[in-house]
């Protein structure tokens, strides 16, 4: 059972959980205990499906894995690469039947994530650029199926294009980590293509984009002053990150814990 916690990656799942939940929350007009119901769905949701495609992601991935992370379940032989690929299949078929109880724009966006995810694993993910921007999308999508939980869709269209952003960049960055496996591989991704240097410039104006418009949601009185206060610490990571940046994996330490202390910034708003 472990050895499937892992393959699913929990942080992540329950990072996108929140982030739906504080979509949900931005998204409502009325209290969060008249739409309590649709938001912990939409959260167990967005839980299951990130879970499945973390698990397709590794099987599609498991020769890459096992030059650059030798440790994880199925390069492992912790798990084969069938039952992984069962395990994920799974999730997306739970996942999307669970959106059928909040409402139609709930299940179609669960379908379309779920082919999404599938789709990117086996062949976008290869494709330079459009593979970040595919898991970029599919990050920021968390808030807009909060949003669509309970009809407030439009007002989470500014979270998502903050995290899209910021998940752009850290892609690129996590490409350029990856270099030496992807190589080996024969995978051609971004930093392979047009070099580390260029990749490097491409993934700063994501992240420095980011920063720009993080103050977006105050300026146009979707969040208060309790957010800008605390996401200017996220700015300051994602500073970092840029600083940082010809060190990948201290660039995506700090892209990480940007993104994390961002989060925190919605959830302290919302919740005051």
């Amino acid at each position: 059972m472990i050895r499937y916690i892992e393959l699913a990656r929990p942080q992540n799942c329950v990072m996108a959980g929140l982030a739906i939940a504080i979509g949900g929350l931005m998204g409502t007009e009325s209290t969060f205990i008249d739409n309590i119901q649709s938001i912990t769905i939409a959260s167990v949701v967005g839980c299951i499906i990130t879970a499945g495609g973390n698990a397709v992601n590794d099987f599609y991935d498991a020769k890459i894995d096992s030059i650059n992370r030798p440790d994880r379940p199925i390069p492992s032989g912790r798990i084969s690469p069938k039952n992984a690929l069962l395990f994920s299949l799974s999730l997306f078929i739970i996942g999307i039947a669970l959106s059928f109880f909040i409402n139609p724009t709930c299940l179609f966006i669960a379908f379309l994530s779920s082919m999404v995810l599938i789709y990117y694993s086996h062949t976008l993910k290869r494709k330079i650029l459009w593979g970040n921007i595919c898991i970029g999308y599919l990050v920021g999508s968390t808030f807009l199926f909060g949003g669509a939980a309970v009809g407030g869709l439009m007002a989470t269209s500014v979270p998502f294009l903050l995290a899209m952003l910021a998940t752009v960049g850290r892609e690129i960055v996590k490409d350029m980590e990856d270099m030496e496996g992807d190589r080996k591989e024969g995978t051609i991704t971004l930093p392979i293509a047009i070099g580390e240097k260029r990749s490097a410039a491409i993934a700063s104006m994501f992240i420095l984009g980011t920063i720009l418009l993080s103050p977006l949601p105050a300026v146009l009185n979707i969040l208060g002053m309790p957010y800008l206060m605390v996401v200017g610490f996220a700015d300051v990571c994602f500073l970092a990150a840029i600083v940082t940046i010809k060190t990948p994996p201290r660039s995506s330490y700090f892209l990480k814990n940007g993104m994390r202390v961002a989060l925190l910034a919605f959830i302290i708003e919302v919740a005051i």
